[in-house]
């Protein structure tokens, strides 16, 4: 099947009772002993296809491209990546907006994860579909950070470390970190080494 091949039909999965278990976490590396599964197993894609709110004519809007851009491409280093044009072809979308508060609460960024059905060149199959919600009205170096964290959530780790130099750490530190850690990447290998239950 083509990567990335149009969708041509989705609707919302099916609620799924849990069939993971997860692995021990003894000697895991950085913090996956942190990371929590789906009820579908480890989100995680040999090839993710996403999709880039574009920006608009003014100065804000094409800050926020800049700086979502360089995390995308940071994290591209380590994951196969496919950009596509059309949203609802898209594994993982990126919105230039603000979330809505939680329990009162602002926040920067935000991802939320859900499963559909989803129909591409003929063949029917269940899809992780992630939407980030970044917002546009902080600094671009903010950007950069909030980007990178929630793409991190996005491409799979379900999860924060209790490290403030990790880019999922769990409460930002006194610097945005804007570069995965050594440990941020020991855990994404260890992730990606397990089976996931969305493998092409």
């Amino acid at each position: 099947m083509i990567p990335c091949a149009p969708v041509e039909l989705r609707a919302p999965a099916p609620k799924s009772a849990s069939f993971f278990s997860p692995a021990p976490t003894d000697q895991l590396p950085g913090y996956a002993a942190e990371l929590e599964a789906s009820p579908r197993g480890w989100v995680t894609l040999p090839l993710w296809c996403v999709w880039v709110e574009p920006p608009g004519f003014d100065m804000w809007s094409k800050r926020w491209n800049d700086a979502v851009e360089i995390s995308l491409s940071t994290w591209g280093t380590y994951l196969k990546l496919q950009r596509v044009n059309n949203p609802a072809d898209a594994h993982l979308r990126l919105w230039r907006r603000n979330p809505p508060l939680q329990g009162g609460r602002a926040s920067n960024g935000r991802a939320l994860l859900s499963f559909e059905n989803v129909q591409r060149g003929g063949k029917l199959k269940i899809e992780p579909l992630v939407d980030l919600l970044i917002s546009p009205g902080i600094r671009k170096e903010a950007i950069r950070a909030t980007s990178l964290h929630e793409l991190g959530h996005g491409f799979g780790l379900w999860g924060h470390s209790s490290k403030s130099t990790d880019v999922m750490a769990a409460m930002p530190g006194p610097k945005p970190v804007t570069e995965p850690s050594s440990r941020d990447l020991s855990t994404l290998r260890w992730l990606y080494s397990q089976p996931s239950g969305f493998a092409e």
